[in-house]
C-alpha cells in the first residue's frame, strides 16, 4: 500500500512537472527585442571608474554576510534532513501533537534567526556605511521580527496541516496537501497587498499635481486600470529608489517610494511605465499560476523525499510531531534549489517590462539616465560574478538594461543614445 502511494505521488510529480514547464515555456518572454541590433552591455561606457569601483566594493562587503547567511541556512537544513538530531530534540516535547508540532517549527526557525542575527547586523552596518539605510537599530529589529513572525506563521500553518493530513491519510496526504498548497499560494498572492504590505509601510495618496495626473494619464493610455497613486514611506528605512504596481483589477494602485519624489518626474514616469508593463502583461497572474503549480509540485516532492529520509532522521511517521524538523529542512532546501530557476524566468520578465516602458514613453535617452541614476543610488552590482548572478540576480543588470535601450533605439530607427 505504501508503494502504491509513493507511485501515485511520483506520477503526480511528473505530470505537474510537465504542466509547469509548459506554462513557464509559454508565458516567459525568452526573446525580448529578438530582431533588434545588438548593443553589448558595457559598464565602462556609462559609469565612471569611481562608480564601478564603489559598486564592486559594496558588493564585496555585502557578499560575505550574505553567503554566510546562506551557509547557515544550508547547515541547519542539512542537519535536519540528514541526521536524527532534530527528531531527538523534538521527542523531548510534551503535550498534544499539534502543540508539539508548532513548538518544533517555531524552535527551528528561532535557532536559525539567532544564528543569522549577527550576520544581519553586519549587513545592516554595511548599508549604513554606504548611506543606503536610514533605520535605527530598534526599527531594523522590528522589521526583522515582523519578517520572522510572518515566515513562522506561514510555515507553522503549512507544516501543521501536513502533519494533520499525514495522521489521517499516511499514504495519500500529498493529494489534499498539493491542492491546498496551490490554493494557499493563489490566496496569498491576492491578499499580499492588503495584509502584508501595510505591516512594513504606511501608504498615503500622492497629492494632486502634475506628477499624479501624468501617472494616471499614462496608465489610462496604456489601458491599465488604476484606482489610485500611493506613496510608501520607504525613507524611514532606506534611501533606495523604487516604485511598483500593486493589487488586482479594481484594487490595483501605483505605489512610489517617497524617496523617488525628489527625482526628475520623467524618470519616475519611466519607472512606473516599467511596472505598468507587468500589469499589462499579467505577470503577477501568470506568476501566481506558476507559483501555485510549483507549490503543488513541491508538495509531491516533499512527500517522496520525506518518505525516503524518514528512517535516517529517526522520524517514526510523517504524522508524528517529530517530523516537523525534517519538513522544515526540506522546505528550506527546496526554496534555495528553486531560486536560480525563478531568477532566470524573472530576468526575462523584467526585460519585457523594460521594453514595454520604452514603447510606452518612446524615450530611450531618459530611460538610460534613469537606469544610471537607479544603479548609482542603489549601488547596484554592475558586474556580478556568475555564482551571484545565478543565485541572487532577479533583474537584468544596469548595463544590460541600458544595452536594451540602445537596441530598442536602433530597432526603431532612432539615434543610439
Amino acid at each position: 500500500m505504501e508503494r502504491s502511494g509513493t507511485r501515485g505521488a511520483a506520477f503526480a510529480l511528473a505530470g505537474l512537472g510537465v504542466v509547469l514547464v509548459a506554462v513557464v515555456a509559454v508565458t516567459t518572454p525568452w526573446r525580448v527585442l529578438a530582431d533588434a541590433p545588438a548593443a553589448e552591455p558595457d559598464p565602462v561606457r556609462d559609469f565612471s571608474a569611481q562608480e564601478i569601483a564603489r559598486a564592486q566594493a559594496f558588493d564585496l562587503a555585502t557578499s560575505v554576510p550574505s553567503y554566510l547567511s546562506l551557509g547557515v541556512t544550508l547547515l541547519v537544513a542539512g542537519v535536519l534532513v540528514a541526521t536524527p538530531l532534530g527528531a531527538r530534540l523534538l521527542a523531548r516535547l510534551r503535550g498534544p501533537w499539534w502543540l508539539r508540532t508548532l513548538i518544533g517549527v517555531v524552535g527551528v526557525y528561532a535557532v536559525s534567526l539567532a544564528l543569522k542575527w549577527p550576520l544581519g547586523m553586519w549587513f545592516e552596518t554595511v548599508l549604513r556605511d554606504y548611506g543606503l539605510s536610514t533605520q535605527t537599530w530598534a526599527a531594523w529589529s522590528g522589521d526583522r521580527l515582523k519578517n520572522f513572525g510572518l515566515q513562522v506563521a506561514l510555515s507553522a500553518v503549512t507544516i501543521l496541516v501536513v502533519v494533520a493530513l499525514a495522521r489521517k491519510w499516511p499514504r495519500r496526504w500529498w493529494i489534499p496537501a498539493s491542492a491546498g498548497a496551490f490554493l494557499l499560494t493563489v490566496g496569498l498572492s491576492f491578499a499580499y497587498p492588503v495584509l502584508v504590505e501595510p505591516v512594513f509601510n504606511d501608504f498615503t495618496p500622492l497629492p494632486a499635481g502634475q506628477l499624479r495626473d501624468d501617472l494616471l494619464a499614462m496608465a489610462d493610455r496604456d489601458g491599465v486600470p488604476v484606482r489610485d497613486v500611493l506613496v510608501a514611506d520607504a525613507s524611514r528605512r532606506t534611501t533606495a529608489l523604487n516604485a511598483y504596481v500593486s493589487g488586482f483589477g479594481a484594487t490595483r494602485r501605483i505605489v512610489v517610494y517617497d524617496t523617488l519624489l525628489k527625482e526628475p518626474p520623467k524618470e519616475t514616469e519611466l519607472i512606473v511605465a516599467h511596472e505598468l508593463g507587468h500589469a499589462k502583461n499579467g505577470d503577477v497572474l501568470y506568476g501566481t499560476l506558476v507559483g501555485g503549480l510549483g507549490a503543488a509540485l513541491g508538495t509531491c516532492l516533499l512527500f517522496l523525499l520525506a518518505q525516503g529520509l524518514r528512517r535516517r532522521t529517526a522520524v517514526p511517521a510523517l504524522g508524528d510531531p517529530r517530523a516537523a524538523g525534517l519538513l522544515v529542512g526540506l522546505i528550506s532546501l527546496g526554496t534555495i534549489v528553486s531560486g536560480p530557476a525563478q531568477n532566470l524566468v524573472s530576468r526575462h520578465i523584467e526585460a519585457r517590462a523594460d521594453a514595454h516602458a520604452l514603447e510606452l514613453t518612446q524615450d530611450p535617452v531618459t530611460f538610460i539616465a534613469m537606469q544610471k541614476r537607479l544603479a548609482t543610488r542603489n549601488i547596484s552590482d554592475l558586474t556580478p560574478d556568475p555564482l551571484e548572478y545565478v543565485l541572487y540576480v532577479s533583474h537584468p543588470t544596469a548595463p544590460q538594461r541600458i544595452g536594451m535601450a540602445r537596441s530598442w533605439a536602433l530597432l526603431n530607427s532612432a539615434e543610439e543614445p
